[in-house]
């Protein structure tokens, strides 16, 4: 069996091999992985590591505090759960509503950088999923635009799952063409398209990712959670 560090280097492998004219950014998935393997990719040049627990994701926080980490936030968020969210993270790609933003903003601790998020689109509006139809992105645009310590770079999405390629592909494009209309409507220069996993990374670099959520191709299966 590869060790982690190969899987990982199959991974880089293929994303410079997928790329296109713009860079992709691999983003490492660590839910239910220990600490020990974070530190690991770490020492071998990964920095962005992707965590959907948020308790979970704390402790390691503190565990590899003396590491220049930049934590993504990608799971479902609870009204309950955004200050932490706001305090210890970079990045927060599952933003589902107005209400969520209008928190993270004003939770955000003074003397941070801008907290960066992505909008999520329930791109196949499948009603086991959350976050804003295409339709409804434009009317919370300026809303979110007036938040001080949010810096909206983009939009994230997870297509239904079973597609064929063809039918991944058309899902990707959708949000590639979302975010074009928000740049040429509210003369944005969005810069993300949070999208693609494992087994659709190839459909979504091909229509416009920017960065790719990849967990178990690189950490193996996934471990139950302890926290």
């Amino acid at each position: 069996m590869a060790s982690l560090l190969q899987r990982y280097a199959i991974q880089q492998q293929k994303v410079k091999a997928l790329e296109k004219s713009w860079p992709v950014k691999l983003l490492a998935v660590s839910k239910t992985r220990p600490a020990e393997d974070i530190a690991a990719l770490y020492r071998v040049g990964q920095r962005d590591f992707g965590e959907n627990y948020l308790q979970e994701a704390l402790q390691k926080q503190r565990q590899l505090a003396n590491y220049d980490i930049s934590w993504h936030f990608i799971g479902p968020i609870q009204s309950n759960k955004t200050r932490d969210i706001a305090g210890y993270f970079s990045w927060v790609h599952s933003v589902d509503r107005l209400k969520i933003a209008q928190r993270l903003n004003q939770q955000r601790p003074a003397g941070l950088p801008k907290l960066n998020i992505c909008l999520q689109v329930n791109i196949d509006k499948e009603a086991s999923k959350s976050g804003f139809y295409i339709e409804d992105l434009a009317a919370v645009i300026e809303p979110i635009l007036g938040l001080k310590n949010i810096s909206l770079r983009g939009l994230m999405a997870i297509p239904k799952a079973g597609k064929c390629a063809n039918d991944q592909a058309n899902a990707f494009k959708q949000l590639a063409d979302a975010k074009q209309m928000l740049n040429n409507e509210f003369g944005l220069k969005l810069d993300t398209l949070s999208m693609g996993m494992s087994g659709d990374m190839a459909a979504a670099i091909n229509e416009g990712a920017t960065m790719v959520r990849i967990g178990t191709a690189i950490f193996g299966a996934r471990l139950k959670s302890t926290v």
